[in-house]
Order: structure tokens, then C-alpha cells, then sequence
């Protein structure tokens, strides 16, 4: 059986290959269906190769991120409650759940931009019925300022951004995330209190 570190290097591999953008696009969309490994591995790969076509792999990777999503969905539509469990926890399947009662398709975006699986939640879309236009929506908002993030920081500091980008990008991906929610809730208690006073 192979460890996931075999399989890490040998998705990585395919970044030194002709075929590394090919590879980048699989990947992603497998991973937002049914795939384990995450595309940042090879984005970083291919974008510290060729740092001025970073933003170009971010693109590649946003795109076929958000289509595997759309995968999920589907599977998720057909497949119902069965294929959840089949996939996950009743535990993890109550986690994504409750994550969808108290964040409606934002849990979507928060699933789409942080280290939670992401084929969790693009599953489990289809099977609670969520509206698959604010999906996708969501989806090319969540998946794109992920991407495009590695990318800018590839693009701004080459080769010394690798280390970070590798160890910390779960980090930084929270702490955006956190960032946003907090701005999202100054701006409506501003809001709420220019209403009250009018």
C-alpha cells in the first residue's frame, strides 16, 4: 500500500513534467470529488519553476477546483445520504451539517478557502439541496482567493516563499478566514447601527 507520502511525491512529480499543468487541473478537481491530496503541493511545485505564470497555475487550479466541486455536487445530488457515509463519519457527517444550519453556503466558502476537506462539503451541498448557483458562486469566490494567495506570495518573494508557503499555508488560510468573519461582523453592527438611528 502506498503511504501518503509516496503519493504526495508522486503527484508532485508530474509538476517537472511536460504535462504539469494537465496534472494541476486533475488533481484539483479530483480533490474537491473524491481525491485526498490537496493541489497546493503541485501549484507551489509548478509556480516556484516558473514564478512569472503563477498567477496563470492559480487560475488553472481555481478553475478545475471549482469544476470538481460541481462533480461533488452532483455526486452528492444522486448519491444522497448513502454515499456520505460511505465516505465519512456519522461524527463528520453531523459536523458538516451543523456547519450548513448555522452558516447556510458561507460554510461552503470557509470549507472552499481552509484546511477542512473540501469534498466534504461540495458532497454534502448536493445531498442537502443547496442552490447550485450561489454554489458555484461561492465555490470561484472561496477556491480563487486560496489559489491566487499561494500564487501572489510565490510571485512577491520566489523561492523564499516556499518554506512558508509549505509549512504554514493551513495558518494563514485560518487566520484569513477569521480576519474575513470579523470584518463581515464590524461591518454588520455598523450596519445595524446607522439603521437604528435613522
Amino acid at each position: 500500500m502506498v503511504s501518503s507520502e509516496g503519493w504526495i511525491a508522486w503527484v508532485v512529480s508530474w509538476a517537472y513534467t511536460p504535462y504539469g499543468g494537465v496534472a494541476l487541473f486533475l488533481n484539483a478537481v479530483a480533490e474537491s470529488s473524491f481525491f485526498p491530496l490537496p493541489p497546493d503541493v503541485v501549484l507551489i511545485a509548478l509556480s516556484m519553476l516558473r514564478p512569472p505564470l503563477a498567477f496563470v497555475y492559480a487560475a488553472v487550479c481555481s478553475a478545475g477546483s471549482v469544476l470538481g466541486g460541481v462533480v461533488g455536487f452532483f455526486l452528492g445530488l444522486k448519491g444522497g445520504r448513502p454515499l456520505l457515509r460511505r465516505l465519512m463519519s456519522e461524527e463528520r457527517i453531523g459536523f458538516v451539517e451543523r456547519y450548513y444550519q448555522k452558516y447556510d453556503i458561507w460554510a461552503v466558502g470557509i470549507a472552499g478557502f481552509t484546511p477542512i476537506p473540501y469534498k466534504a462539503f461540495t458532497i454534502s451541498a448536493g445531498v442537502f439541496d443547496l442552490d447550485l448557483k450561489r454554489f458555484v458562486l461561492i465555490s470561484v469566490v472561496s477556491r480563487s482567493a486560496r489559489f491566487f494567495l499561494v500564487g501572489l506570495v510565490i510571485f512577491l518573494f520566489g523561492e523564499t516563499a516556499k518554506t512558508y508557503l509549505t509549512k504554514y499555508i493551513d495558518t494563514f488560510s485560518i487566520a484569513f478566514v477569521a480576519l474575513l468573519i470579523l470584518g463581515f461582523l464590524a461591518v454588520r453592527y455598523v450596519v445595524k447601527r446607522m439603521a437604528v438611528k435613522e
